[in-house]
């Protein structure tokens, strides 16, 4: 139990470090809005440019290679919201949405919080958090 703690500060250290750790008052919803979601997570420079490669065949027969570049319309990083208790309207909006994943403070672990390039906590995520592992 101490090793999956020291791991797991480990890791919030490593994302704090690297400037991957965004930390907001709260986040609220009223209604199961996915596009306001993606407004929090573009407001939160959660976003970047995607350049998509893809095959075209010709009508002779060769392949080429050809690169097309999408201008970021959702959100394409990997992010990690902790929150500190079941809020389904942010869940059900964040499921929606590429690359976006939900947990709460206390079923956290480090293969997520490794694995996403930005990790959103609430402050009361945060204090739990403290409460818990300290």
């Amino acid at each position: 139990k101490k090793t999956k703690r020291v791991a797991l500060f480990s890791a919030l250290s490593a994302k704090v470090a690297a400037g991957e750790l965004i930390i907001v008052d709260e986040i609220k919803m009223d209604a199961y809005k996915t596009a306001e979601m993606v407004k929090m997570f573009k407001a939160l420079g959660c976003e970047k440019e995607v350049t998509k490669t893809y095959k075209v065949t010709t009508k002779n027969g060769e392949e080429v290679i050809r690169e097309k570049k999408t201008r970021t319309a959702t959100v394409a990083q990997k992010a990690l919201v902790v929150l500190p208790e079941v809020d389904s309207f942010v869940v059900k909006s964040c499921a929606n949405i590429p690359g976006v994943e939900t947990t709460l403070y206390s079923t956290i672990n480090v293969y997520e919080v490794l694995k996403a390039e930005k990790v959103i906590m609430t402050k009361a995520a945060i204090e739990k958090l403290q409460e818990v592992y300290a």
